[in-house]
């Protein structure tokens, strides 16, 4: 959450900060602002709401023109949104600028020191704690100054910090809260992610917490806390830059919609075998060490946990291994048994989730076995895991998680066929047929969104109601979480997702005439069930929209249905990679139908790295 982009070079920073900044909007955020230094002065420019009107105050001035400069995008976690609660920060003398991600959990305590020292507050952040520390800590060194200061805070953060007294360096620190820096000739820049600086660099590296970093426009220098040299590994990043572009489309998210295949397909790219096998050389795990695992962990959040989800119906099919799902929020505070022998996953898009970042260090504390599945190279998670499986979705902009969503679903089924492979517990025709079906899902899912037209009306339909049900059973209830989640962060409908056999405990005292439920009907040898649960729904007026195979038409559970959506045959276990697109679809028409913000709903944020 929140936003940072810094540059340091020869050319007029504005438009790289700008340009930064709007490609974070993703992240969330609900006032901006820029500090750069020109003329041997501090200019700086902050605005409540989107960045069009931090834009439209800078408009026909001559104002920040300089070289050297860092910007911000505010989530509220102190103070409401306002000019004054914007960053950067300065200090008393309006000298020295800062730019904070993150939350300071002892700000009190420093603030009220301050206050008694005679330094003068202009908002209620945490954050400006920060400039008024470094202008009683800088004796001639910004860095210095940085290390001293960052060395007093708790909680999570990154610092972005800027000083008259140094007009051509920035100063940056990372304690949990996630800093890229970018490596350009003649000019380097920092930033909260990738996207930021993607147009301008692929060179980067990713701080590490407890790390400063010094950019001038010809080095980039790093120290641990103990002020010791960090040589960091620079990587490149493999996304195109015209990824993180709209290309034409209404919003960020359609256009991921779409983008699904080729991520399927990059996903999959050199981890099918011939014939019956999987490759997946990421896993350090031979056949013996596949057979003596007990069993597996894994913790998420949001999307990622409904993710993990059908991991655990995969891992427990195909590997014959108990798994258990922790949202990583609650796992930090319960006290889980485990064995020598068990293997936790982490799942996060970002790789960066704070929640799931300390789940993994506990783990790691407990002696597990980490693996993690991300889809960002050199994030945290990525790095602190023991292995790591790249999902390979490429840049996700819009808030509302899709591709990445549909990658980590193929990875963990490709990791559930793998271990099955090696613990002996899958028949070679069963894994050449489960790698075919896997090989063909890129074509399939090409298919199902050339067909999706229909589902704008249908979702239109909806812009009266305040309530949406979702009903499934097995993999599909699974899915049905995953498109209740999407219903509800873009188009602020009310919706649940609820086991069908569930219904009669309580949920059908809400089913009243014409409400719209979404019935999931793609598991051969469950749909029998389903036509019961459908029946039960349609008796009391409901109206429902079923999502199954192709050439099911017929069959008794289709016969209740008043909108029919089929997706292509494949294996039962193949379904949520395919039944997941047209729920993506539909929550996607009916937000717009609603005029909701589809790319940047409302209180959310794209990478939550605070708790």
């Amino acid at each position: 959450m929140c936003g940072i982009v810094g540059y340091v070079g020869g050319r007029a920073c504005l438009p790289v900060l700008l340009d930064g900044l709007r490609r974070l909007e993703y992240r969330g955020y609900d006032s901006a602002g820029v500090a750069v230094f020109q003329d041997g002065r501090l200019a700086l420019a902050r605005a409540e709401g989107k960045l069009d009107r931090l834009q439209a105050k800078l408009a026909g001035t001559e104002l920040l023109i300089g070289t050297t400069g860092i910007g911000h995008t505010r989530w509220a976690t102190h103070g409401v949104p306002s000019e004054d609660n914007a960053h950067p920060h300065l200090d008393c003398s309006g000298t020295l600028a800062v730019a904070h991600n993150g939350i300071i959990e002892n700000y009190l305590s420093l603030k009220k020191g301050l206050l008694a020292r005679g330094h003068r507050f202009r908002s209620e952040t945490d954050t400006e704690v920060v400039p008024h520390l470094l202008e009683e800590e800088y004796d001639g060194s910004l860095e210095t100054a940085v290390h001293r200061v960052a060395g007093r805070l708790r909680g999570s953060f990154a610092l972005a910090v800027a000083s008259v007294r140094e007009p051509s360096v920035i100063v940056a620190a990372r304690q949990g809260s996630p800093l890229v820096v970018g490596l350009g000739d003649g000019e380097n820049y920092l930033a909260s992610d990738i996207p930021a600086i993607l147009s301008l660099t692929r060179n980067t590296f990713i701080l590490d917490d407890g790390e400063v970093a010094v950019l001038t426009p010809s080095e980039v220098r790093i120290q641990d806390r103990g002020r010791r040299p960090v040589a960091k590994t620079v990587f490149t990043v493999p996304w195109d830059p015209q990824h993180a572009e709209r290309g034409g489309y209404p919003h960020f998210m359609l256009k991921e919609i779409h983008e699904q295949p080729r991520a399927l397909a990059d996903t999959l790219a050199g981890r099918l075998g011939p014939g019956d096998t999987v490759n997946l050389d990421e896993l350090p795990i031979d056949a013996e060490g596949a057979r003596s695992l007990s069993r597996v962990f894994m913790t998420a959040c949001g999307t990622a946990c409904n993710a993990s989800l059908v991991g655990k119906y995969l891992l427990e099919r195909w590997a014959r291994l108990p798994a258990e799902i922790d949202v990583a929020s609650e796992f930090r505070y319960r006290d889980p048994v485990m064995r020598p022998g068990d293997l936790a996953i982490l799942v996060s898009q970002s790789g960066e989730t704070a929640d799931t970042l300390e789940a993994l260090r506990e783990w790691r504390r407990r002696g597990a076995r980490t693996l993690a599945v991300t889809n960002v190279m050199g994030s945290s998670i990525s790095r602190e895991a023991d292995t790591v499986i790249y999902t390979r979705a490429g840049p996700e902009i819009a808030v509302a998680s899709t591709k990445a969503y549909i990658t980590q679903l193929l990875v963990l089924t490709l990791l559930a066929l793998k271990l099955g492979e090696l613990r002996g517990c899958l028949t070679k025709p069963e894994l050449a047929g489960y790698r075919d079906g896997l090989a063909s899902l890129p074509r399939l899912a090409g298919e199902v969104l050339e067909a999706s037209a229909p589902l704008a009306a249908v979702a239109q339909s909806w812009e009266q109601w305040d309530d949406v049900f979702f009903i499934g059973r097995g993999l599909d209830y699974a899915v049905a979480l995953e498109g209740q989640l999407k219903l509800k962060e873009l188009s602020y409908i009310h919706a649940e997702a609820y086991p069908a056999g569930e219904l009669k405990h309580g949920t059908l005292a809400l089913i009243v005439p014409g409400i719209p439920v979404i019935a999931l009907a793609t598991q051969r040898g469950l749909q029998e069930k389903m036509a019961s649960n459908i029946a039960e729904v349609k008796a009391r007026g409901a109206r429902v929209i079923g999502i199954v195979l192709a050439g099911d038409e017929e069959e008794e559970f289709a016969r209740h249905l008043d909108e029919l959506i089929t997706i292509p045959r494949v294996d039962s276990l193949l379904t949520p990679i395919l039944s997941v697109l047209p729920l993506q679809l539909l929550a996607y028409h009916a937000a717009a139908a609603r005029g909701c913000d589809v790319d940047k709903p409302r209180n959310l944020a794209k990478s939550v790295t605070v708790e």
